[in-house]
């Protein structure tokens, strides 16, 4: 049962009574916003920004379309508005983005609708976080993800494709365990014969460590890594596989929306997560929007176009009329792409276009 709202434009938008929070066309609430604060990164990996498309030639954004700091928390304070609570600053690569310690303290000052902080996030690929997570921690940031998609330093350096050492991504992960920057989240996307041999290794690396494993199915975002649906290793294999050395059984989820199926050990070393975009898809529970670099507000990973905010935003909008502006780019939301993939015919689902990962942000 929902009430309507209006909205700048004429239009109505849906809103929960209990809350007075809009829901989108299949009744999900905006709860996580995602922000690219940069579109660059100094990893080629794969998956993401292989290094045939965006190499020396490549034109990135300029600097003066990028959002400002200030314009960034207006969007967020009006996703706020709207019911946001957790943000997660995203790229490209986001320890990249100069300065980024003054954003996170923008962010860490901020309060959501109960008077709370913001659950306060950053995925990067730990090259820097050796040499940022004390600043990271100081400026107010709560945790972080770091990408690990390998333990064989051959593979590793070969996926990111600019051979950085494994060795100082994992002194980043200490340096941040050690600054409280936690608990920590390490991610690997699992891409057939090329990592998922590490699959166990990396279960039992990090088993006890206290970091949360989170392995990701490697999936069709933008159009420029190769995605085929061979390459996917299901999660429900990699489960098999732990489970085969590690016995682990299903944990409830610690809230609403949340991607990752979590599975603890049962012998009490810890827990471990899927991501299973393509075998599992996760869209009826989705609460994410996701701001680009240069201000387009995206409700998919998988969408196809975004809202400008950036003109908004620079045309002097009222803080009312922004978050009304979003407000109903989510309420027009139906998104639901991952449960789509498999109806779709093999020639559109590879011609559609989508926006990039490393643009959008994961």
């Amino acid at each position: 049962m929902t009430d309507t709202l209006d909205r700048v434009d004429g239009t109505r938008a849906h809103r929960l009574p209990s809350t007075g929070m809009p829901v989108d066309r299949l009744g999900r609430r905006l709860t996580d916003l995602r922000v690219s604060v940069t579109d660059r990164c100094n990893f080629r990996c794969v998956y993401c920004m292989p290094r045939e498309v965006f190499g020396r030639d490549y034109a990135f954004l300029p600097r003066d379309e990028l959002l400002t700091f200030e314009e960034i928390v207006r969007v967020v304070k009006a996703g706020i508005r709207l019911g946001v609570r957790k943000v997660r600053l995203t790229g490209g690569e986001p320890l990249l983005r100069k300065g980024i310690e003054e954003l996170i303290a923008m962010l860490a000052a901020l309060r959501t609708a109960s008077g709370e902080p913001l659950d306060l996030a950053l995925t990067t690929n730990g090259s820097a976080l050796a040499f940022k997570a004390q600043s990271l921690r100081d400026a107010g940031l709560n945790r972080v993800t770091v990408s690990v998609d390998s333990l064989d330093d051959a593979t590793f350096r070969r996926m990111n494709d600019v051979n950085f050492p494994l060795a100082k991504v994992l002194h980043g992960l200490r340096v941040a365990h050690d600054v409280g920057l936690g608990p920590i989240k390490v991610n690997m996307v699992v891409k057939r014969g090329q990592n998922d041999d590490d699959i166990v290794a990396m279960a039992e690396r990090f088993r006890g460590s206290g970091c949360v494993l989170r392995f990701i199915e490697f999936m069709d975002v933008g159009t420029t890594n190769g995605w085929r649906l061979d390459d996917v290793v299901p999660s429900r294999e990699i489960i098999e596989r732990i489970s085969a050395v590690h016995p682990i059984e299903p944990l409830a989820p610690t809230a609403p929306g949340e991607t990752a199926a979590r599975w603890r050990y049962v012998d009490g070393a810890g827990e471990i997560g899927v991501i299973s975009s393509v075998t599992q898809p996760f869209c009826a529970g989705c609460n994410r929007a996701r701001l680009s670099t240069e201000g387009r507000l995206y409700t998919c990973l998988f969408a196809d176009d975004g809202t400008d905010l950036r003109t908004l935003l620079r045309s002097g909008v009222a803080d009312d009329d922004l978050a009304s502006a979003m407000s109903g780019v989510w309420t027009r939301r139906d998104d639901r792409y991952s449960q789509l993939r498999s109806s779709l015919t093999p020639g559109i689902r590879e011609h559609r276009k989508k926006i990039e990962m490393s643009y959008i942000g994961g």
